[in-house]
């Protein structure tokens, strides 16, 4: 996933999105623990698109506390 994807999507399309990959990021988790996993990479990049959706979401909360883009 890319942050273009993600970066005009609502916070509520955030959250929603962050419960997805947490999910499927348990599946993956769930799937290497049986060894049955196909691609281990999958792993690796789950937990990079939660970490980008999770930047989003903090982004877009400072903007609404008029706290974002170093505005002190």
């Amino acid at each position: 996933m890319k942050i273009n994807d993600i970066k005009y999507l609502s916070i509520a399309e955030l959250n929603a999105k962050l419960k997805e990959l947490n999910s499927e990021l348990f599946n993956l988790r769930f799937s290497h623990a049986t060894r049955s996993l196909a691609n281990p990479m999958a792993l690796h990049n789950v937990k990079k698109d939660i970490a980008r959706v999770k930047t989003i979401i903090r982004e877009k909360e400072l903007e609404e506390k008029g706290e974002g883009n170093g505005n002190k």
